[in-house]
This record gives C-alpha cells, structure tokens and sequence, in this order.
C-alpha cells in the first residue's frame, strides 16, 4: 500500500457532510457512544471516509469501554502517521491519514498490553467501513485474507 495513492480531492470533500468535514478536516470530535462504528462487532475494514485509504481491520479492534471504535493498531503501519496536538489545553497525540492528511483520533497508550499498549481512539465520522463479504466488490480485495479461516484438514482424508 501507498499513501500516496490515496488523497484528498476537492470531489471527496464536497462529498462530504458537515460532521464529517468538522472531524476530518477540522479536528473535531464526536460524542461517546453516539456513533456509527463505537460498537460495530462485525467483520471488515475500516477507510478513510475523504480518500478511501485503507486505516483499520475490526481483527484489531477492541472494546475500550470509551465510546468510540478502538484499535490497538492501523492495517499498515504506513496508513496513519501522528503528531502533537495541544488542542484544548491537553497534551495528546492526534492520529492523521498518511494520504489524505484527515483527523482520525488520537492515539493512547492504555489499549491491551498483550496487543502492544496502544489505543487507536478513531472518530466514527473519519471512516467508512468495508464489510468483510464486501470487500472484492468494493476494491479491496488484497484484504480478505484477514478474514479467511483455513478448515484443518482430517488427517483420516490424507491416508492412503
């Protein structure tokens, strides 16, 4: 994947509605637990709602008890890269698109030990999700194999 191959165009941000341009391009937030992914269980990926990047895979996420969709990290380490933010009279660490430059989230460091310690806290609003069963049709077929579960094969089948 290439984050340069996903940007942000004046059309992907015309397609936008106004909370998402607030969250996206604005850094803004949404409220806990009155979102669209917070509590989404189901299988798939996550993109970037301006450029289509490819950002989260729903094996990697957890329920952190915030509100908010968590990840413990992105689908590429290349797809979201990070910086200071000292909005708000805190001192966090704000989590941006690497293509299309869109306010995420932030990034904690109280997610899962076992997982490496992140939370990846993203905004709803900043994503688009791609469900498992969806994802040839849609274009990201490269991603399937994160879903795909091998059947152990009967030992009794393989004897000759």
């Amino acid at each position: 994947m290439n984050p340069t191959d996903y940007r942000r165009t004046t059309e992907a941000l015309n397609a936008l509605t106004a909370h998402q341009y607030t969250v996206t391009q604005e850094g803004g937030t949404e409220p806990p637990f009155r979102n669209a992914y917070w509590d989404n269980h189901d299988p798939g990926i996550y993109v970037d709602v301006v450029s289509g990047q490819p950002l989260f895979s729903s094996t990697d996420k957890f329920d952190s008890g915030t509100g908010w969709p968590s990840f413990t990290r992105p689908i590429d380490p290349d797809a979201v890269t990070t910086t200071t933010d000292r909005t708000f009279g805190m001192v966090r660490t704000e989590a941006i698109s690497a293509g299309a430059g869109s306010h995420l989230g932030h990034v904690f460091d109280d997610g899962p030990r076992a997982a490496g310690g992140l939370r990846y806290c993203m905004n709803s609003a900043a994503l688009r999700f791609i469900p498992a069963a969806a994802l040839e049709e849609q274009g990201y077929g490269a991603y399937r194999g994160l879903f795909e579960t091998t059947t152990p094969q009967n030992p009794e089948e393989n004897a000759s």
